[in-house]
């Protein structure tokens, strides 16, 4: 499948580098991501309200709007907005019409050799031959095994990249590959178009995506799907410390827990995920309002 992502010219040509070749191109310059540029702002002096506002903070306030004539509208917060706008319009014109799809999530350090790697692509293999597409963050490690698996079922191989300063680049395996300039647009994909998350070992990135999943079902923004943990002596220090520390001083409730499951297995996550799907759908046949969040 052609990756709809890039942009093309009348004779055929690229008109726009993909984002990692884009960003390595400004990053010799000393530039730094739009994602930062958007959360940065400049500190300013700080001024008591009883004190009497310094002259120099007058003059430089009396100067702002010469300043903002001059200044490239292209590298202001208002145009970001279109940029943001163009980036969920073309995820969701690519995504539309995927099958049933799984989003799979892990380190982007994991090598090859490390047996996380080769559950994680037996994993996506047997999601794929049971009829899902395959989800992941486009780059390297647990995502690549995923992609690799979903490739090897049969199925559909998505990647929805990131900009990064390191470690993430596109991976060999998809059908269909996305570059986001925005952590926030491209997570809303992926909670849109998955039925499910399965985490893997993994990061930051990782534990993000978790307990965004997580947060939004608990808050019923989405419906509940499932979120499977592989690896239990990866996940069991969390998983007791949620218990005992988090349940413990009731900063969760009980039925919280339940939200996240646990396997070692490939095999059975595919089973979990197929009947949890399948429960889903015969909800949506009989209460016809259930599916009212962005899912």
């Amino acid at each position: 499948m052609k990756n709809r992502n890039t942009k093309m010219n009348g004779s055929g040509n690229h008109r726009d580098k993909t984002a990692t070749e884009r960003y390595n191109a400004l990053r010799q310059k000393g530039a730094v991501t739009d994602d930062e540029r958007l959360l940065s702002r400049p500190t300013q002096p700080l001024v008591s309200p009883n004190q009497p506002v310094p002259h120099e903070r007058i003059k430089e306030e009396e100067h702002a709007f010469e300043r903002a004539l001059n200044f490239d509208y292209t590298m202001t917060d208002p145009w970001r907005v279109f940029r943001i706008m163009s980036e969920f319009v073309n995820g969701f014109d690519v995504l539309a019409h995927i099958p049933p799809s799984i989003a799979i999530f892990g380190s982007a350090r994991t090598r090859p050799d490390d047996p996380s790697y080769a559950a994680a692509t037996l994993t996506a293999r047997l999601l794929a031959q049971a009829g899902f597409g395959v989800i992941t963050g486009g780059g390297p490690g647990i995502m690549e095994a995923a992609n690799k698996g979903a490739q090897e079922g049969g199925n559909l191989s998505i990647g929805c990249n990131i900009e990064l300063p390191f470690e993430q680049s596109s991976n060999p395996y998809l059908d269909i590959s996305l570059d986001f300039r925005y952590f926030f647009v491209r997570k809303t994909l992926f909670m849109k178009y998955s039925s499910a998350f399965v985490i893997f070992p993994g990061g930051f990135g990782t534990m993000d995506e978790l307990f965004e999943a997580l947060t939004l079902i608990q808050t019923q923004k989405v419906s509940n799907f499932p979120v499977i943990l592989y690896g239990s002596a990866y996940w069991g220090g969390l998983m007791s410390w949620l218990r005992e520390t988090m349940l413990g001083v009731e900063n969760i409730s009980p039925k919280d827990l339940d939200l996240l499951l646990i396997s070692d297995d490939p095999a059975e996550i595919c089973t979990l995920v197929c009947e949890a799907y399948q429960h889903n759908s015969q909800l949506e046949k009989v209460d016809r309002t259930r599916e009212t969040s962005i899912r």
